[in-house]
């Protein structure tokens, strides 16, 4: 419904007196004397003078027009159903889950037109509607509570329906995203609390790198429920030779063990460990009985050097982000104390906001060697130094000012990959600090992500890498990396983005120190099912420049002997390939190219194993439901009373139809329809007028 009125603002309501006198007067003047007109109709185009005056001289007064809107909204009834395997497959005799999504479907017929209702499902995303298919590999209620409440912020919720087990393997705790909805939550109460027969593995804890000769522990976390008196026999092969057995007695039906191996690193390279349980009779499922995990062998250490001249909590931030690769060991130095090191044992030399004194300390060393350099910029880096030591890229700046800048990832990069997540993650984190100037680069730089400053996207670079004369080149242009750190934390309880994000960095920027002129690796050893297997391969010269001028096959076969053959993509100056989504098993892959008349073939392994994750755990969590829904004014009911629902929602007092009034003030000046109102009163009067003959 939308109404009109006036509105008066500074300017005093005692004008309309005289602009209504004026009108009148005007009016009297024009139609005072008598004329060849009847007196009703003199009368009447007086009126239309009068009134159009008074409207004209309204105009000049200038007042305001008020417009009221107001906009009934309906409450507004979210269901959100779990459509996670694990639904489906532990769960009470009599239930039916077809049945069950048909009786949530006649919700919105029982509500009738008072109410509108909206039907999701879930697993690890949230997805529109109801559904029957319950397959789901993951469930991740918190996600989907989290994005229910942003789509319908600042709605009338009246009450959310949540369907589930409460069984949830990704993601945080989601009370305490429910927490976050004002209004009722009334929890379905899915699945069975009753744990079935099963042995499994929980979790498996440990390094990716070890080192030759070296003793290495991995930490293996066994299960077993309704199991009480069996024996559980684990063993754990390499390479297929089986180097550990345990016997673990079960002495409970909701069992659990953590176990420490002690294994030995006897030979370089990448090695396949299979930890198995032996299943038993009855059992529920043997699919989690297994895992394979993968340790590369490493001789030595890389070795970097991080040098800086002031103390800030960036430098705590990257030595735990680099060493969390057990592959690389960070040293810290003072530039003043760089004089006792030897640099040339450095594979990566870090230069945390470099000055005047750190560029004289190190030109010898950056100017004679290859060796790698990270430049990390802030408010104590001398940019005329920085620009005049590199190439990548200029920063032209008149004062020494900072300014805050948000990491916008490049889709185009390509030296490189990191995982969708890690760059969705960093793309949400707090903005850095970067010196504010004018940044230009040539078109050839790899520029994995630029600033974004507010909400407007720049071409100016955050974090960007290149090759000069064979010397691999970083540079991060902001600092403030604690404040991604914390967040990050704060945010999915883990450094997995920040970890990952200077592993892949590191990684890239000394790939060529250790001289290996082909290379081919995949971005992770163990891939899950329904992942996409992504290569990195890496080709280099005699003068250790990356090239891709000739092509690359790459070859995986499985242990069933199928064969997928593919050709690696051209990215950059190196190659990448997306072997899309492969079978579960394991696979053996071997690649191949000429340059010159050398041949270079590279050859590894890699598994995509199933996700089992939801049948790692049978038992329902319904104390987890009934939290909720006490926690929110709502209340848990089993699938056999859901006809209760309707009435439930009807008797809350709390759910009902909001009216939203909107008001708009314009001035009357910028209202059409009054100007179109004068333009009619006055041409009508004009018309008749002329059509008695009076003009």
């Amino acid at each position: 419904m939308l109404l009109f009125s006036v509105t008066w603002g500074t300017v005093s309501g005692w004008w309309a007196i005289p602009c209504l006198l004026l009108g009148l007067l005007y009016a009297w003047l024009m139609y005072r004397q008598p004329q060849n007109l009847p007196d009703k109709f003199r009368y009447l185009l007086a009126a239309f003078r009068a009134l159009g005056v008074f409207l004209i001289a309204l105009l000049l007064v200038s007042p305001m027009v008020k417009s009221t809107n107001y906009q009934p909204q309906k409450p507004l009834i979210l269901i959100a159903q779990d459509n996670s395997q694990s639904v489906n497959t532990f769960h009470p005799r009599d239930f039916d889950a077809d049945k069950f999504v048909d009786e949530l479907a006649k919700l919105k017929h029982q509500l009738g037109n008072g109410y509108e209702v909206q039907e999701f499902n879930f697993g690890h995303d949230l997805n529109s509607g109801l559904s029957k298919s319950f397959n789901a590999k993951q469930t991740n209620i918190a996600a989907a509570l989290r994005q229910l409440n942003d789509r319908f912020v600042n709605q009338n919720i009246g009450a959310l329906i949540l369907a589930t087990d409460g069984s949830y393997n990704q993601g945080a705790d989601p009370q305490y995203e429910a927490r976050n909805f004002k209004t009722g939550i009334y929890t379905i109460a899915l699945g069975d609390t009753n744990a079935k027969r099963d042995l499994l593995i929980g979790n498996v804890n440990y390094n990716k790198t070890a080192f030759l000769g070296n003793d290495f522990e991995i930490e293996v976390l066994t299960q077993a429920y309704q199991s009480k008196g069996e024996t559980m026999h684990l063993s754990v092969t390499e390479d297929g030779r089986q180097v550990n057995a345990q016997i673990i007695p079960v002495g409970n039906d909701a069992f659990k063990k953590n176990l420490t191996i002690k294994l030995n690193a006897d030979k370089k390279g990448v090695h396949k460990f299979n930890i198995s349980i032996t299943p038993v009779k009855n059992e529920l499922s043997t699919q989690n009985n297994t895992e394979t995990i993968y340790v590369e062998v490493l001789d030595s250490k890389q070795k970097i050097l991080l040098v800086y001249d002031a103390a800030h909590p960036d430098i705590s931030v990257i030595k735990q982000a680099i060493e969390a690769n057990k592959n690389y060991e960070l040293k810290t130095s003072f530039t003043a104390d760089i004089g006792s090191l030897k640099l040339s044992d450095y594979s990566l030399i870090m230069l945390h906001q470099p000055t005047a004194g750190s560029f004289v300390a190190l030109k010898d060393i950056i100017a004679k060697t290859k060796t790698p350099v990270w430049y990390l910029l802030g408010d104590q880096a001398d940019i005329s130094n920085f620009n005049t030591a590199q190439k990548l890229t200029n920063i032209s700046t008149t004062r020494a000012d900072m300014q805050e800048v948000f990491a916008q990832p490049v889709p185009e990069f390509t030296s490189f990959v990191l995982s969708d997540s890690t760059m969705q993650k960093l793309a949400k984190m707090p903005p850095l600090l970067a010196p504010f100037g004018t940044y230009t680069l040539p078109a050839t730089t790899g520029v994995l992500f630029k600033q974004r400053i507010g909400t407007v996207a720049t071409n100016y670079p955050l974090l960007l890498f290149g090759d000069e004369g064979g010397r691999r080149i970083g540079v991060l242009t902001g600092e403030g990396l604690w404040r991604w750190q914390l967040a990050e934390y704060a945010q999915y309880g883990s450094h997995h983005a920040m970890e990952e994000l200077f592993s892949q960095s590191v990684q890239y920027l000394t790939a060529n120190a250790n001289r290996q002129r082909f290379r081919v690796y995949p971005s992770k050893n163990v891939f899950d099912e329904g992942e996409n297997v992504l290569f990195n391969t890496e080709l280099y010269n005699d003068a250790l420049e990356l090239v891709n001028t000739p092509d690359v096959k790459i070859e995986l076969k499985n242990t069933a002997g199928k064969n997928y053959s593919f050709l690696a993509t051209r990215t950059g100056q190196s190659y990448q390939l997306d072997a899309g989504i492969l079978p579960v098993g394991e696979y053996t892959y071997t690649a191949s190219t000429t340059l010159g008349n050398r041949l270079f073939n590279a050859a590894g392994q890699l598994t995509v194993k199933p996700l089992n994750l939801e049948i790692s755990q049978s038992a329902a969590n319904h104390q987890l439901l009934r939290n909720i829904a006490v926690q929110s004014g709502g209340k848990m009911l089993p699938p056999s009373q859901m006809n209760q629902l309707a009435d439930l929602i009807r008797k809350n007092e709390n759910i009902k139809t909001l009216v939203y009034e909107d008001r708009h003030y314009n001035d009357m000046i910028d209202v059409k329809w009054i100007f179109g109102l004068i333009v009619v009163l006055l041409g009508l009067e004009w018309f008749l007028r002329k059509r008695e003959g009076e003009v």
